[in-house]
C-alpha cells in the first residue's frame, strides 16, 4: 500500500494583488494545506507575513492553514495566530535551545542548534493542542534531529530543505539523511519545505516525507492541477 502524499502550497509565490483567486486556483488543483510563511526579519533575513493574513484568507477557504512561524519567540504570538485562523502551527527547534558559535548574533544565519530545551519547547506545543490544532516542530537544514521525548507530542516534523528567509532556493540533499532518520521511527507527517519540485520531489518521498511544500514549483506552473497531481502520485510503500 503506498502512503498518501499530501500537497502544502505556500502562498509566498502567490499574486497577492489576487490572493482570492489565487487561493481557488489551490483548490482546484488539489493543494491539501495552505502554507504560510512567516519571517520577522530576526530569526531569518527577510520580513514577510503576519496573522492578518491569515484572517483575511480564513473566510475564503476551508482548506488547512499552516503558520509556518520563522520568528524569534513564536510563543508570545501562537495564541494570535490561532485566532487568526491557522489550524496547524510549525514552530522552529532552533527558538528552543542553545545556538551554535557564527548564528547567535542578530545578523547571523541560518540559525542553527544541536539540543533543545525540551521543557520550554513543550510549553509551546501544550498552547497549540490546547487549542485543538496541530503542533509541527520546523528543522534547518544544519540542526540535527534532536527532539527527544518532545517526539511524541507532536504531529508533523517540518524539514526544511533550504535555509529559510527566501523563496526559489535550490533543494539541498543532505537534509534526505534527517528525513530517513525521522521517518524510522515517528509516525506523524513529515514535510519537507524549500526546493521541492518534478525532480526534487521524488527523493524527499522516497527518503520518508508525506508532505511537499511549494511555492514557486506550484504558482508557476502552467498546469498547477497536473503539478499537484504530479506529487500526489508520488506515494510511498
Amino acid at each position: 500500500m503506498g502512503k498518501a502524499i499530501q500537497v502544502s502550497a505556500s502562498i509566498l509565490c502567490a499574486d497577492f494583488t489576487q490572493l482570492g483567486d489565487e487561493i481557488k486556483k489551490c483548490e482546484a488543483a488539489g493543494v491539501d494545506i495552505l502554507h504560510v510563511d512567516v519571517m520577522d526579519g530576526l530569526f531569518v533575513p527577510n520580513i514577510t507575513i503576519g496573522n492578518v493574513i491569515i484572517e483575511a484568507i480564513r473566510p475564503l477557504t476551508r482548506l488547512p492553514i499552516e503558520a509556518h512561524l520563522m520568528i524569534e519567540r513564536p510563543g508570545r504570538y501562537i495564541e494570535d495566530f490561532i485566532q487568526s485562523g491557522a489550524d496547524i502551527i510549525s514552530v522552529h527547534a532552533e527558538c528552543y535551545g542553545p545556538r551554535r558559535e557564527g548564528c547567535r548574533g542578530p545578523d547571523q544565519y541560518p540559525k542553527e542548534v544541536d539540543t533543545i530545551d525540551a521543557a520550554m519547547a513543550q510549553k509551546d506545543i501544550a498552547k497549540i493542542k490546547a487549542k485543538g490544532k496541530k503542533a509541527f516542530m520546523a528543522l534547518n537544514p544544519g540542526t540535527t534531529v534532536c527532539f527527544g521525548a518532545l517526539i511524541k507530542d507532536l504531529d508533523g516534523v517540518l524539514v526544511m530543505s533550504v535555509n529559510p528567509g527566501f523563496a526559489k532556493q535550490k533543494f539541498l540533499p543532505s537534509v534526505l539523511s534527517k528525513v530517513k532518520e525521522l521517518r524510522a521511527y515517528f509516525k506523524g507527517h513529515i514535510a519537507i519545505d524549500g526546493g521541492i519540485n518534478d525532480s526534487t520531489a521524488p527523493m524527499a518521498v522516497k527518503a520518508g516525507a508525506d508532505i511537499l511544500a511549494t511555492a514557486s514549483y506550484f504558482f508557476g506552473s502552467d498546469n498547477p492541477g497536473a503539478a499537484v497531481r504530479h506529487l500526489k502520485s508520488l506515494g510511498y510503500s
